[in-house]
C-alpha cells in the first residue's frame, strides 16, 4: 500500500468512529444499523479488516452520511484570506462553497446608498445576521436598523442595500445560487 492509501485509510476508519461516538451509538448499535457484525465493526474501525466499498456504502448509509463525505479529503487549504473591496469599503471573507450556496463574512464601513437607483434587484433568496455594530437595509422603500445578533432574511428580487451605520459593521450573509450568481457578477449590494 502507498503512504496515501494508509492515510485515507486510516481517515475513514477513524470518521466512521468518530460519526458512530457523536451519535451515541455503541458498536453493537451501529452494527445492528449497518446489518454487520459488532467484531466486524471493531475490526473496521480498528484497522484490522480491509476497507471494502461495499461495507463502507452501507457504514455511510447506516451514519445518515453519503460514501463521498465518507472518504473525501481535504485538497483545499483551510485558511483563507480576505479580499479587500476598498471601493465599497467591504472584505469578504469566503467560508464556504457549495453548489447551491455560499456564505459570506463582510465588514463594511460605508453607509447604504441614499439612492433608490443605487439599490439592487435580482433572482434569489438572502440571509444575513449582523456580527458587530450596526447595519442598515435598504429593502425596497424601507430602511431596516440591524443591531448584532439580529437577522433578516429576504427575497432579493425586492431592490436592496446594505451599509454600516455609526462606523464598521461585521455580517455574515448566506447566498441562495441565484443570489450567489447575482453577487459574483455585480460589485455591490
Amino acid at each position: 500500500m502507498t503512504q496515501g492509501k494508509d492515510e485515507l485509510d486510516s481517515l475513514v476508519r477513524s470518521r466512521i468512529r468518530a460519526l458512530r461516538v457523536a451519535q451515541g451509538w455503541s458498536l453493537e448499535e451501529l452494527a445492528s444499523r449497518a446489518r454487520v457484525s459488532q467484531s466486524t465493526l471493531s475490526r473496521i474501525e480498528n484497522g484490522q479488516r480491509r476497507l471494502a466499498l461495499d461495507q463502507l456504502v452501507i457504514l455511510a448509509r447506516a451514519l445518515d452520511t453519503s460514501l463521498d463525505q465518507l472518504v473525501e479529503t481535504a485538497t483545499e487549504d483551510v485558511v483563507t484570506s480576505p479580499t479587500i473591496d476598498g471601493a465599497h469599503g467591504r472584505m469578504r471573507w469566503p467560508v464556504r462553497w457549495d453548489p447551491g450556496m455560499s456564505v459570506v463574512r463582510q465588514r463594511m464601513t460605508d453607509p447604504p446608498p441614499d439612492n433608490p437607483a443605487r439599490m439592487r434587484a435580482h433572482p434569489g433568496r438572502e440571509w444575513l445576521v449582523v456580527l458587530s455594530g450596526t447595519a442598515v437595509l435598504m429593502l425596497g422603500d424601507r430602511r431596516i436598523r440591524m443591531e448584532a445578533n439580529q437577522a433578516a432574511e429576504f427575497p432579493t428580487m425586492l431592490p436592496h442595500a446594505i451599509g454600516a451605520e455609526g462606523g464598521p459593521c461585521e455580517l455574515l450573509g448566506i447566498f441562495d445560487r441565484d443570489a450567489r450568481r447575482s453577487h459574483q457578477r455585480g460589485d455591490d449590494a
